[in-house]
């Protein structure tokens, strides 16, 4: 006979080890603690562990946390999540564990999914989690990163990297983008919506989207791009030639585009196309446009081609962007 016991939490076990960053442990606790089914049920349970047994872990700010599980918490996991540290030592510097470290994190069972925010990424290198994978960290520790595990596949210009069992996120915001991912990956998208909703920030921002951060900021004496990115998005909704956006800042379109790569991180094109998508994301959030319309007013000209835009993007069709928004909105606002 069927149980009709509730399904049990996915359990997430968040691995705070001594200089934490506050902020990094408080993403995995928020964006999985949000998480809910159609009927308001948790669908992630959440804890902290330390490698020691339970007490106050130090954090690079002016107080310490106190954690209530030692390192027998891992091996319940289904996901143990490894925030950035300051205090890494011989991690960050060498690539080698600690004893207490590589203790702990022999507990984790075969087929637990490992996340790593920001420079968390060096604990599962160094344990050997990521040879042979793509990877990624802050942009500011990728060349150390690589050189360091030269049998990593580090990727330091995108947000973060989906591998399967191993995730891995660049600096400190990214990781809110990765935790939303995971949540959309193992509930869809719906569910990740609502998260992104009550926590104010983006539903969605593709992993492959540039670390901007770490691009060079351009010389105030030379000419940037800033006019022509002005001047293209107030006219979103009609067509954008490159030569147009190259006079706005009186250069040849070959110099414009090295220039506009070199501010923004990706092409011209690939920077307009971004802009209709959050354009045409806003329109189908907050008005009552018919898609064809909202295709038009945010350049995509006709509702087939925003449709193939969007389902690149979002991997969603408009019709169904626009009806999870109005559901969760609804379902936000009852609350």
């Amino acid at each position: 006979m069927p149980s009709d016991s509730p399904p049990r939490p996915h359990r997430v076990v968040v691995l705070a080890l001594d200089g934490l960053l506050p902020f990094e442990l408080g993403i995995a606790q928020r964006i999985f603690g949000l998480a809910r089914d159609e009927l308001r049920r948790p669908l992630y349970e959440v804890v902290t562990c330390s490698v020691r047994p339970p007490g106050p872990v130090e954090t690079d700010a002016d107080f310490a946390i106190l954690v209530g599980n030692g390192p027998e918490a891992l091996a319940t996991a289904d996901t143990v999540v490894v925030p950035a540290s300051y205090e890494l030592g011989p991690v960050y510097e060498d690539g080698v564990l600690t004893r207490e470290l590589a203790a702990a994190l022999a507990l984790i069972r075969p087929g637990t999914r490992l996340v790593a925010i920001c420079t968390g990424g060096f604990v599962l290198a160094a344990a050997g989690y990521l040879d042979g994978r793509p990877a990624t960290t802050h942009w500011s520790s990728a060349e150390h990163f690589q050189r360091l595990f030269p049998r990593i596949r580090v990727d330091a210009d995108v947000l973060f990297v989906d591998d399967g069992d191993v995730l891995t996120s660049a600096g400190v915001a990214a990781g809110i983008d990765l935790c939303v991912h995971i949540v959309r990956r193992d509930h869809g998208t719906a569910v990740a919506n609502e998260v992104a909703r009550r926590t104010v920030v983006p539903p969605h921002r593709d992993g492959g989207q540039a670390q901007y951060i770490e691009r060079p900021v351009p010389d105030p004496q030379q000419s940037s791009t800033t006019d022509a990115r002005a001047w293209a998005l107030g006219r979103l909704g009609e067509p954008i030639q490159l030569r147009d956006m190259a006079a706005q800042e009186s250069m040849s379109v070959r110099t414009f585009t090295r220039r506009f790569r070199e501010e923004v991180g990706v092409s011209p094109g690939q920077w307009l196309t971004r802009q209709r998508v959050e354009r045409a994301r806003y329109l189908l959030e907050s008005s009552t446009l018919s898609v064809d319309q909202v295709a038009r007013d945010s350049g995509f000209g006709t509702a087939q081609s925003m449709r193939q835009h969007l389902q690149a993007a979002l991997g969603v069709t408009p019709t169904a962007y626009r009806r999870t928004f109005r559901t969760e909105l609804s379902t936000a606002c009852g609350e």
